[in-house]
C-alpha cells in the first residue's frame, strides 16, 4: 500500500490541453447523450475520479450521496487536487483542472499509473454543464474551495484551517457537489438502482476499499467492502445458481500489465462473462478477453488429454462456455490504453491477449492439478454441451437453410408483410388464433406481419438449444425473424426492425411476455440490445358516452372518465383478451402506429436480468418463492 503522501501530487502534475466551451456547445460529444444515461454519467466521471485515488492505493473509502435539491455529492479521502499555482496560467492547479478540458494527473502515466475516468475531461465536463459546483479540498491541514456556474468560477480559490474534527476524521481527499442543468437535461433525477449498481459493481474491483451510498431523498443507504474483489463478484452472480464446485482465482503480473481472473460453472446453460480494464466495463470485450478464451479451451483440452476423457468427442470453445461465470480484470497504465471508441467498450491493445492467456492458462493448469474433482465436474459439463451441440447442429442449420429461402419456405402460419426493409417492417407475436386471426384482419398488409402463437411455450431457461429447436413454435418463430441462432446467428439479416410482443392483460398474458422475455434474453440478446424488442399496450377499458368512444390502459384512467362523465352516463367494458377486439378495435388501440403504445424492452443491468430469469424461471424453488414474496405487493393483479 503507497504511503498516504500529497506533496508528490503537485501542479507540475497537471497539463492543460484546451478549455470549456465545446462542452456546453456539443455536450453528446462528450457524455454521449443528453438523456438518462448522460446525467448519469455526470456523476459516474466525478466518482471516476475518487474511485481512481482507492484504486491507486490512497484513499480507503468513497461517498456518494444523493440529496435532496437534485444535486450530487462525491467524496473520497484520497491525496486531494493539488491547489499550489501553476505559473504558465498564474492561477491554482485546482482552478485548472475544474475549468480546462484536458487538465489533468493521468497523462503521462506518473501520477495514476491507472486510471478509469475520462483521463482530465470528466471533471470539468461536469462543471460545464452543472448550473453550480462547489469543490473543496482537504490537505495540508487546510481547506481549499471554490464554486462554479457553468463551469465559469464564481469565487476565487479560498482556504481556511481545518477544524479540529476535520483533521481527526477528514485530514486529505476531495468534496464535490454539482447541481445539473435542465438546460441540458430533461431527465433530472438520478435513479437509486442505476447509481447503486455503479458503485457496487466498483467496490467488487478494488477489493479492500469502502464504498458508501446515501439517498437523502428515501433515506436509503448502502455500503460495499469486498475483500475477495472479483472472486466474489462471481460468487455473487451465481448465487441463486447451483454451482459444480468452489470458485477458481488467479492473478498475475507482465510488463506492467496486471491481469485477475475469476471463474465458476453452473448447471445453467447461458454463460455470462464480464471484462473490465481499469474499472471500465468493456461491455465488448477485446484481447483480454480473446486471451482468457484460448487460454481456458487450451488449459481445458489439454486436462481432458492428458486423463484420457475425451475419446470420440471433439471440444470446441463454445462448448466451454455452457454454465460459464467469469470475470476478467486487467489493470495497465492508463496512458497505454487502446481502445475501439470512446465508449471505451472494446479493448484493443494487442499486447495484452498473451499475458492474459499466461497467467490464465498457468493458474487453470494448477487448479485442475490440485482439484480433481472440481477438473472433472467442469470436463462433464463441457462434453455434456459439446454432445448438445452437435445434437442442434441440424436443428440449427434446418432454420438457417429455411430462413435462406425467405418467403417460399417461411413458415405457413406467418402472415407476412409486402415490406422487404427490415427498418420498415415490424412482426408482431400474438397470443392465440383468435387474437392472430383479429390482428391479421386488422393489420397494415404493407409493413406489419403476424405470427400467432399457439398452445403452451417452453421454457427455454431449462432447456438446452438442441431441445428448443425441436419445439415447433420457437423453431418457426427463428425462422420467420431470419437471423438465426446459436453459433449461426447473424443480426444483420434480421427480417424486421420492431418485434412487438402482444399479449392478453391478463395472468396468462403476463406469463406468455415472460415466457418470450426469457427466450430473447438467452438466444436472441442482439435483438434487444439493438433496440428491436417492443411489448404492445392494449387496453383495458371501452368507454362509451352517447357516440363518444374511448379506450382507456389503466385503472386510474378509467376512474378519471367516469369521473368526469358521471357513473350513469358510462357504459364501461372490460377487455379479458385482445381476442374479444374486432379487427378494427385492434387496429385502433394496439396496431396502428399513431395512436398505439410500445414499450421498448432494454436492458439496463445484465447481471440483475440475469438474476430475476435465473430466479423465476429455473429449477430452484426456494430463490423463486423468496423473490415473490418480497415483490408481491407490487403485482397488479386482475381479481
Amino acid at each position: 500500500m503507497p504511503k498516504e503522501n500529497t506533496s508528490a501530487y503537485t501542479a507540475k502534475d497537471i497539463q492543460v490541453l484546451e478549455g470549456l466551451e465545446p462542452v456546453r456547445k456539443r455536450p453528446g460529444m462528450y457524455i454521449g447523450a443528453t438523456d438518462e444515461g448522460g446525467l448519469h454519467r455526470l456523476l459516474t466521471e466525478v466518482f471516476d475520479n475518487s474511485a481512481d485515488e482507492a484504486l491507486a492505493g490512497f484513499a480507503k473509502s468513497v461517498t456518494v450521496t444523493l440529496n435532496t435539491d437534485g444535486s450530487a455529492t462525491v467524496r473520497d479521502d484520497g491525496r486531494g487536487i493539488p491547489v499550489d499555482l501553476m505559473p504558465k496560467y498564474g492561477k491554482s492547479a485546482l482552478e485548472i483542472v475544474m475549468t480546462k478540458l484536458h487538465a489533468g494527473g493521468k497523462f503521462d502515466g506518473k501520477v495514476y499509473k491507472i486510471s478509469g475516468g475520462l483521463h482530465g475531461v470528466g471533471i470539468s465536463v461536469v462543471n460545464a454543464l452543472s448550473e453550480k459546483l462547489k469543490v473543496e479540498v482537504f490537505r495540508d491541514g487546510k481547506v481549499y474551495s471554490q464554486e462554479y456556474h457553468f463551469g465559469d468560477p464564481t469565487t476565487k480559490v479560498v482556504s481556511r484551517a481545518m477544524k479540529p474534527d476535520e483533521k481527526t476524521n477528514f485530514p486529505h481527499g476531495t468534496l464535490t457537489t454539482f447541481y445539473p442543468s435542465s438546460e441540458f437535461f430533461k431527465n433530472m433525477t438520478f435513479v437509486w438502482d442505476r447509481v447503486e449498481k455503479n458503485i457496487r459493481d466498483r467496490a467488487y474491483l478494488i477489493a479492500g476499499k469502502a464504498f458508501h451510498l446515501y439517498d437523502k431523498r428515501s433515506e436509503q443507504e448502502a455500503h460495499f467492502y469486498f475483500e475477495g474483489g472479483i472472486r466474489a463478484l462471481v460468487e455473487s452472480l451465481n448465487r441463486h445458481k447451483i454451482t459444480l464446485h468452489d470458485s477458481f482465482y488467479t492473478q498475475g503480473e507482465s510488463s506492467d500489465i496486471g491481469v485477475e481472473v475469476a471463474m465458476q460453472y453452473n448447471d445453467s446453460f447461458s454463460d455470462n462473462i464480464e471484462s473490465f480494464v481499469n474499472g471500465v466495463n468493456t461491455v465488448d470485450g477485446g484481447t483480454h478477453l480473446t486471451g482468457f478464451r484460448t487460454a481456458l479451451t487450451r488449459a481445458v483440452l489439454d486436462y481432458a488429454k492428458k486423463i484420457e476423457a475425451l475419446k470420440d468427442i471433439e471440444l470446441t470453445g463454445e462448448d466451454m462456455h455452457e454454465g460459464l461465470t467469469a470475470v476478467v480484470f486487467i489493470k495497465m497504465p492508463s496512458s497505454a490504453l487502446q481502445f475501439e471508441s470512446q465508449t471505451k467498450a472494446k479493448l484493443n491493445n494487442n499486447e495484452v491477449q498473451p499475458v492474459v492467456y499466461e497467467v490464465t492458462k498457468k493458474g487453470l493448469e494448477a487448479f485442475f492439478e490440485e482439484n480433481p474433482n472440481a477438473a472433472r465436474k467442469i470436463l462433464e459439463k463441457i462434453i455434456l454441451a459439446a454432445k448438445a451441440r452437435k445434437a442442434a447442429r441440424a436443428a440449427r442449420e434446418a432454420v438457417v437453410r429455411k430462413g435462406a429461402l425467405e418467403g417460399a419456405s417461411l413458415p405457413g402460419k406467418l402472415a407476412d408483410c409486402q415490406e422487404r426493409e427490415a427498418a420498415l417492417s415490424e412482426i408482431f407475436i400474438v397470443e392465440g388464433d383468435s387474437a392472430g386471426g383479429s390482428a391479421k384482419q386488422g393489420r397494415d398488409r404493407r409493413t406489419q406481419a403476424i405470427f400467432p402463437l399457439r398452445g403452451k411455450l417452453l421454457n427455454t431457461e431449462r432447456n438446452r438449444l438442441d431441445r428448443i429447436l425441436k419445439f415447433e413454435e420457437l423453431k418457426n418463430l427463428t425462422i420467420a425473424l431470419g437471423m438465426g441462432i446459436g453459433d449461426v446467428k447473424n443480426p444483420e439479416k434480421l427480417r424486421y426492425h420492431k418485434v412487438i410482443i402482444m399479449a392478453d392483460a391478463d395472468v396468462d398474458g403476463e406469463h406468455i411476455k415472460t415466457l418470450l422475455l426469457t427466450f430473447f434474453f438467452r438466444h436472441l440478446i442482439e435483438i434487444i440490445n439493438g433496440g428491436y424488442l417492443y411489448i404492445a399496450q392494449p387496453p383495458l377499458f371501452r368507454l362509451q358516452r352517447g357516440k363518444e368512444i374511448i379506450y382507456v390502459y389503466t385503472d386510474e384512467e378509467r376512474e378519471k372518465y367516469v369521473r368526469q362523465w358521471g357513473i350513469g352516463s358510462v357504459n364501461v367494458q372490460r377487455f379479458k383478451g385482445l381476442g374479444e377486439m374486432n379487427p378494427e378495435q385492434l387496429w385502433d388501440t394496439t396496431m396502428d402506429q399513431k395512436t398505439r403504445f410500445l414499450k421498448q424492452v432494454n436492458i439496463d443491468d445484465a447481471q440483475k436480468a440475469d438474476e430475476v430469469f435465473t430466479t423465476l424461471m429455473g429449477d430452484e424453488v426456494p430463490p423463486r418463492k423468496r423473490f415473490i414474496q418480497t415483490h408481491a405487493k407490487q403485482a397488479n393483479l386482475d381479481i
